[in-house]
Parts: C-alpha cells; structure tokens; sequence
C-alpha cells in the first residue's frame, strides 16, 4: 500500500484536549494537516484548537452519540471541504479491580466509551473516509493481548478495538483507504497518574516488568501515530519495547498467565483489592441502613469510587 502525505490533509481527533489526543493533533497540524478536535467538554476542545492554530477548530461530543458524531463530521466537512484521517482516540479506565467487585454500570460504561464510542466516531467518518482513500487509526492498548487481572473491562475493550481495526483494514483496501491499531504501553498521561496514584495502583504496577513500565510522553506516542498514518502501517506500537511481547503473544501469554496465578505478589495485591472493594461497599449499605444518606459531595465521591473513569489519552472522564 502506497504512504500517505498529511500536507494538506484534514484530520478528526477524539480526546484530543489533552495527552495523546492533543500531541497527535498538534503533530499533524505541524506536518501541514487541519485539525477538527473533539472532546465532551467543548470549552476546552476549543482552547486545544486555539492552541495548534488557526487550521484548528474544537468540537464538543460525546463519541457514544452517532447523531453528534455525524453532526461533528459535517461541520468539519464544511469548514475544511473534506476529511482524510480519524483518529479514535477517547476513551476511559476503571481503577484496578476485580471482576468480581466491580459495578456492571462501571464495567458497561467502559464498553460503551472505548468499544461503541470507537466504532460510531469511525462509522460517521468513514464515508469520507472511502470517498477520499484516507486513513483510520483505532487506538487499542498492549492490554489487547495482555491478561486483563484487575483491568478486565479496560483489557476487553481494547481487544475488541484491536479485531475492529483489523478487520476495517481489510475491508477498506477495495476502496483505496487503509487503517492502523495503535497499542499504547506506559504513556505518561493523566489517566495513568491518577490510576497508578492510590497505594493498590502502585502495588499493581510493581509486578510489571521494570524494562516495560519505564514511562514516555504523549509526545513520543503521538509521533508513533504520525508515522503510522505516514506509512499506512498495520500496527502502531509505543513504546517500542513492547513490540516483542506483541509478536510472541501467542507463546509468552501461557507462561505470563501461569505468572499470574501462581506469583504470591500478585495474588496478594488481587486479594486486597477484592477486601478494600468488598470494606468499602459494606460501609456505604451500613449508612443506608442506619438513616444516614451521605449529602451530595458525599454521593459524588461514592459515585466516582464506582465508576473510577478517568481521563485516556486526553479523552473526558464522561467521554
């Protein structure tokens, strides 16, 4: 398949106020592309295109809606007269927890945002997409083909992203178009920070291999997808050292699973998470009980320790 030039190209970036989202948009707008950016929270999806420039315009949406996301399309067809490049972005992740003793609406939430928000952000573009031989990058995560242990809902969900994008590949190359999976690691964004912040999420994190958890900006991951839609490349993976793992999934995934299971370390920090889960849901149906509703500030924080979905790649927490 043939590279592909973003000078003068216009590129969709959902998430795109801030951490990845927002370097990949400045990335592009720096190769010479115009830039619609998208994120739920319009005051500063504007204030990110106001800082790219002048061939940079904010949108806000919500990706899990098809009607905004068209309506998104549109309005970026007709300001720039076309779009060449989405880049699916936006998405959110629970705090570690088990399967067990995680909410459904939580767990759905994630499905919704990371699996359907991807596919009604490329459903509304792909028109112009096909119409314009351009490229779609779907950003899944190494957790596509690592165990999910305490990620679960965030490790189905980039799965999921990895076969949409692998099938949309093959299926737009009779139309002259072409798509990528990006595979994430370490990226020092916020959702990393505020994920890994509590003393479970370091615990959890301290059973990784040190070589792969060595941090790098969004920058660096941005740069990855401009090379990647540059190239038409299949894969996009950053950092690099995740690459090995990604190719010899299929024979290093039985003895990391069999890690999994039998490493007391990490069986310790999956035992507390189910009991700290387990502490903090008692609590909460004890006040009930007792007559004592917890106020408003009180119902916010009981709601967020539920729901844990943070800011991805620059994407809101209610993306």
């Amino acid at each position: 398949m043939t590279t592909f030039d973003v000078y003068g190209k216009v590129a969709l970036v959902t998430g795109g106020a801030r951490g990845i989202g927002f370097e990949t948009a400045r990335a592009l707008s720096k190769r010479g592309a115009a830039v619609a950016i998208v994120d739920l929270d319009e005051a500063e999806a504007g204030l990110a295109a106001a800082q790219i420039g002048v061939r940079a315009i904010g949108f806000g949406a919500d990706v899990t809606d098809l009607a905004a996301m068209e309506s998104v399309v549109l309005q970026t067809v007709d300001r720039f007269g076309g779009l060449d490049i989405v880049v699916a972005n936006a998405g959110i992740a629970p705090k570690p927890a088990t399967i067990r003793v995680t909410e459904p609406e939580a767990f759905d939430r994630v499905i919704e945002v990371n699996v359907l928000g991807v596919h009604r952000t490329v459903h509304a573009a792909l028109p112009q997409i096909v119409e314009r031989g351009g490229h779609v990058v779907v950003v899944a995560s190494v957790y596509a083909f690592m165990n999910g242990v305490l990620l679960a809902p965030y490790a189905i969900s980039k799965a999921g992203v990895e076969q949409f994008g692998r099938a949309l590949r093959a299926e737009l190359v009779q139309h002259g178009a072409s798509a990528s999976v990006a595979y994430f690691g370490y990226i020092d964004t916020e959702m990393v920070q505020v994920g890994f912040a509590e003393e479970l999420g370091e615990r959890f994190k301290a059973t990784f291999p040190k070589l792969l958890m060595g941090p790098v900006g969004p920058d660096i991951a941005a740069a990855a997808v401009v090379r990647g839609i540059e190239r038409r490349a299949p894969r996009i993976i950053a950092p690099r050292r995740w690459i090995p793992l990604s190719v010899l999934r299929g024979l290093l995934n039985p003895l990391l699973d069999r890690r999994n299971e039998r490493n007391a370390t990490i069986q310790g920090v999956v035992r507390d998470a189910d009991r700290a889960a387990n502490r903090a849901h008692s609590d909460r149906n004890g006040d009930r009980k007792a007559g004592n509703p917890t106020d408003g500030r009180e119902e916010q924080e009981v709601a967020h320790s539920q729901d844990d979905l943070l800011a991805a790649d620059g994407a809101h927490p209610r993306a």
